[in-house]
């Protein structure tokens, strides 16, 4: 039906003669003149329609915003002073011949180009929505992002292999979603949290490199980087070590980066241990492109008699850590209290400062309520330790060593947003491993995996990872850009007598292990390679690559923070017929409809 695309015409097609479909973006009405903008999924283009013909003139003078239409005319040059840099056909029109509607729309629910429009209206009318030039061109980088990916992949040997959605709940960290079998009355299957347990069958298998891009669902709270289903490219090897699977990933995203964005990343990419991840930016997914960074002053606090600081100094799970901002002197009384309010939400208590306005004066130079507690040498070594300038602030954190953490490391990240210290255009790589295999539990008084159960521990020993499992270091591997967790993988457990203690160690007992894992234990005990893996989280990865600010405006249909669907109206409820043949009845509920 058409020639041409909207968004394609140029100055090479003055004089052609062109046939376009597309939406009404625009109508305007200039004496006597109607100006068209008509859009297609490549762009914009301008058609003039002018009283001479008569019968196209009267179509154009009625149609409306999103009307569906079709044109022909010929291609001239915009008429001096007219021109319109910010288009990509700005330097041409077309003069309308013909113009016939192919469908009429109703006044929409919001103008494209309004940006004030709720969530909630833009997933109600999704459709209307991603019209949008700028959804438009989120979804296909979101497809070349996609294509880059398999290209690399397939050119290095790795198979697309599928792996099935209806499959077994496994603990993996959340909630799954659950889907009754009516074939198998009170049995039900779990669709995958991810692909972890089939992709290690296929390193069994013989398949050597395997990868997928794979639906993944989850049942837990939305955040803006979450989303209860979404989408991961999966990967895994056989016969390779975590330092060639990083290698080889980072080829993959620094590829990826120069084919879509033109950008070149770091070779290599910087690693970091999480021990140390933790000690200078409190926490193991550092944004690398903020220059502050946490310094530990405990052993300048051990003897002072201010308790706030020597009782953490003195604790073994305590810190005490300062935070050194660059011309932070000029923050307002106002400014910090906020910030104190800011970091209570993490269990912070307080958060001292110093207000440097001139190192060389010593003591004189420096303003703080806290100088008061702390001797004079003390505090001189604390301004020696960071270096600071006139017009410098110092933050303090001093509490058990996670709420110090959270704390700091959640006010650098502000800060590093706040005072402009962060570039939005950089991308700053940052391999982060070695995490501690297990983490304690203290609700439930037990070891948790921090990655999932199928890690491999850094020590063959199996005696070693059950008497000291909180000492434990995992083969494990974060690959981290700008603060954003863009990828998880580690080196899996090919060993059943290991897998089963590590199994045992989280509180799942050899019976137990037998019905959830027993297929797992049984494979591993048939020639299991060594392997490992990465899954990258490819909405996040769009999000990161397009400067989104949540992965719903990169997914074409997401769901909501509460895991529903505006659209479609989902999750809906099902006739009395269905849930008989599934054998399931539904419990009264005293909440009102």
């Amino acid at each position: 039906m058409r020639s041409d695309y909207c968004g394609q015409l140029n100055a090479n097609h003055i004089g052609q003669k062109v046939q376009l479909c597309g939406w009404v973006h625009r109508r305007r009405d200039h004496g006597g003149v109607i100006f068209i903008d008509l859009r297609d999924h490549e762009g914009i283009a301008q058609i003039v329609f002018d009283p001479d013909r008569a019968e196209s003139f009267a179509i154009a003078d009625s149609v409306r915003n999103e009307f569906v239409i079709c044109i022909t005319g010929k291609v001239r040059s915009r008429p001096e002073g007219t021109l319109n840099p910010a288009m990509s056909t700005g330097d041409i029109e077309i003069l309308g011949h013909t113009i016939e509607i192919l469908n009429k729309a109703k006044t929409p629910p919001f103008q494209l180009d309004d940006e004030n429009v709720h969530d909630d209206v833009k997933l109600r009318y999704r459709y209307i929505d991603l019209r949008r030039p700028v959804m438009q061109h989120k979804l296909r980088v979101r497809s070349r992002i996609i294509k880059t990916l398999r290209t690399f992949l397939d050119a290095e040997g790795f198979l697309d292999i599928e792996t099935p959605l209806l499959t077994k709940a496994t603990p993996e960290g959340a909630r799954d979603y659950l889907v009754p079998s009516r074939t198998h009355p009170g049995n039900f299957f779990a669709l995958p949290q991810s692909p972890q347990l089939f992709k290690q069958l296929l390193m069994m298998s013989g398949m050597d490199r395997y990868y997928q891009i794979v639906r993944c669902f989850r049942d837990e709270d939305l955040r803006s980087d979450r989303q209860s289903e979404f989408t991961q490219l999966d990967i895994e090897t056989a016969f390779m070590d975590e330092t060639k699977i990083m290698g080889l990933m980072e080829e993959m995203i620094r590829a990826l980066f120069k084919t879509i964005l033109n950008i070149a990343l770091p070779s290599p990419f910087p690693r970091l241990t999480y021990a140390a991840a933790m000690d200078r930016f409190g926490s193991d997914k550092p944004d690398l492109r903020n220059p502050l960074a946490l310094i530990d002053v405990g052993d300048l606090m051990q003897s002072v008699e201010f308790k706030v600081f020597s009782d953490p100094a003195n604790m073994e799970a305590g810190r005490v850590a300062m935070l050194h901002v660059p011309r932070g002197g000029a923050l307002s009384r106002k400014q910090i209290d906020d910030y104190t309010h800011y970091v209570a939400q993490f269990g912070a208590r307080g958060l001292a400062y110093i207000k440097v306005n001139d190192p060389a004066a010593g003591i004189d130079g420096l303003q703080s309520p806290i100088l008061k507690f702390l001797p004079d040498a003390v505090t001189a070594s604390i301004v020696e330790r960071t270096n600071a300038k006139s017009g410098d602030l110092i933050f303090f954190g001093a509490d058990k060593r996670k709420v110090v953490n959270d704390a700091l490391g959640a006010l650098r990240h502000k800060l590093g947003h706040d005072l402009d210290l962060i570039q939005d255009n950089d991308f700053a790589p940052v391999w982060v491993a070695d995490f501690p295999l297990f983490a304690y539990n203290k609700d439930e008084k037990n070891w948790d995996s921090l990655h999932h159960p199928f890690t491999a521990p850094a020590t063959d020993d199996i005696n070693a990872v059950t008497q000291n499992p909180g000492e434990t270091v995992s083969r494990a591997y974060d690959l981290v850009i700008n603060g954003i967790e863009l990828g998880g993988g580690s080196m899996r457990i090919h060993n059943a007598k290991m897998q089963s203690a590590v199994l045992e160690l989280l509180g799942i007992g050899a019976e137990e292990a037998q019905e959830k894992f027993g297929f797992l234990l049984e494979a591993l005990g048939y020639g299991c390679p060594p392997h490992g893996g990465i899954a990258f989280g490819l909405d996040r990865m769009v999000m990161l690559m397009t400067g989104s600010d949540s992965i719903r405006d990169v997914i074409a249909f997401p769901k909501t923070q509460s895991a529903s669907c505006l659209l479609t109206a989902a999750p809906a409820k099902v006739g009395a017929k269905q849930l008989r043949e599934l054998g399931i009845k539904l419990a009264k509920s005293n909440k009102p409809e």
